[in-house]
């Protein structure tokens, strides 16, 4: 058994954000259902590649299952809530999509540690939560530093 398995079914909200200084910046999932808040540390890449695999998705389910209207993403609040206490950082996720409910599911697991099972947190989301997610992931890993290759280091030219 998991340390630790939650259920979000569904979310209230689903975001993707940062807390530091360009260069340095933690990235965030961030989920909540009522009064719970569910916080967990991931890399930049992962919000990136989170990004790119939602994006995929809802453009297969638009053509396999599509639905009628869209809600107005541009209005969801999508700033991380206080407070920020990641519960874990994220080694793997994964997405599906559940037809009977038309939801799609974000699955978020912790690396085990030596002996222990993994945390794993399930988020229930619809497709405009998860269009906003996509967008909104891909806007704050753009917002870094302009280029991502120097990565914080020092850049020396000869010429």
């Amino acid at each position: 058994m998991p340390r630790i398995e939650i259920d979000l079914n569904p979310v209230d909200f689903v975001t993707i954000g940062t807390i530091g200084p360009k260069g340095q910046r933690m990235f965030h999932l961030q989920a909540g259902k009522e009064d719970q808040l569910i916080s967990l540390t991931i890399e930049k890449e992962q919000a990136w590649a989170l990004s790119e695999a939602l994006k995929d998705l809802i453009d297969d389910l638009d053509q396999k299952h599509p639905i009628s209207t869209y809600g107005d993403i541009s209005k969801m609040d999508m700033d991380l809530r206080e407070p920020i206490r990641p519960m874990f950082r994220v080694s793997q996720m994964g997405i599906g999509y559940d037809e009977e409910s038309q939801m799609i599911v974000l699955v978020a697991q912790e690396l085990p540690q030596e002996g222990e099972e993994s945390s794993v947190v399930r988020m229930w989301c619809s497709r405009d939560q998860m269009r906003a997610l996509s967008l909104h992931a891909m806007d704050t890993v753009q917002s870094g530093r302009a280029d991502p290759r120097q990565n914080g280091r020092l850049v020396y030219y000869w010429t």
